[in-house]
């Protein structure tokens, strides 16, 4: 069973840029690891920003930056597109993120996050810009994620938005449930339900 979700309360990193693809969230050269080790793929994610061709700490990268920190990330707009690859979200998790927040996901991208327990949370540009603005004036900002009633507030202002999601999805992250454990729960449901239809 996995670490389950309720209300999350965190300060963020920021990442303000658009058009994030999966490359550049994990890239092609570590995808040959076909098991997830979340500790591999976390120590990976967003490797060409956060290390300079020689292998040094790339100072200037958000990631690197000990003025930031927390559980949830803060994206630009059409944050994970690109290549389906879910080793993308294995990244991210294993980063030890497990709020995504942006404009616009890319709809694959989107869905293995969800598969992998990181729950990202679209809102719109204005709730975004103002995100950034908050955490850039004041990197101890933290911002509240509240799933069972599926509202994001930025606890600076005050201001909060609702966020879609999948019921089956919520479900599952409320409770800890991947899709076999989901599917283990309801056993004599379905069993039942095999015996009506017989």
């Amino acid at each position: 069973m996995k670490q389950k979700f309720n209300i999350i309360t965190s300060t963020c990193v920021p990442l303000p840029l658009e058009n994030v693809d999966t490359d550049q969230i994990i890239p092609a050269r570590f995808l040959k690891a076909t098991t997830r080790e979340e500790s591999f793929f976390g120590d990976n994610l967003f490797r060409d920003w956060r290390y300079n061709s020689d292998g040094s700490v790339n100072k200037d990268f958000v990631l690197n930056n000990p003025t930031y920190g927390g559980c949830i990330l803060v994206a630009g707009k059409n944050f994970g597109s690109g290549s389906s690859r879910e080793h993308a979200a294995w990244a991210i998790a294993g980063y030890g993120f497990r709020v995504v927040i942006s404009s616009f996901f890319a709809d694959i991208h989107k869905n293995n996050e969800l598969n992998n327990f990181v729950l990202p949370v679209v809102v719109s540009e204005q709730f975004l810009a103002e995100l950034f603005d908050s955490i850039k004036e004041n990197p101890k900002t933290e911002v509240e994620v509240d799933l069972p009633n599926q509202r994001v507030t930025n606890k600076a202002t005050g201001h909060s938005e609702q966020f879609e999601i999948n019921g089956y999805k919520k479900h599952c992250l409320i409770n800890g449930l991947d899709d076999i454990d989901f599917l283990v729960e309801n056993k004599d449901k379905i069993e039942d339900w095999e015996n009506h239809q017989r």
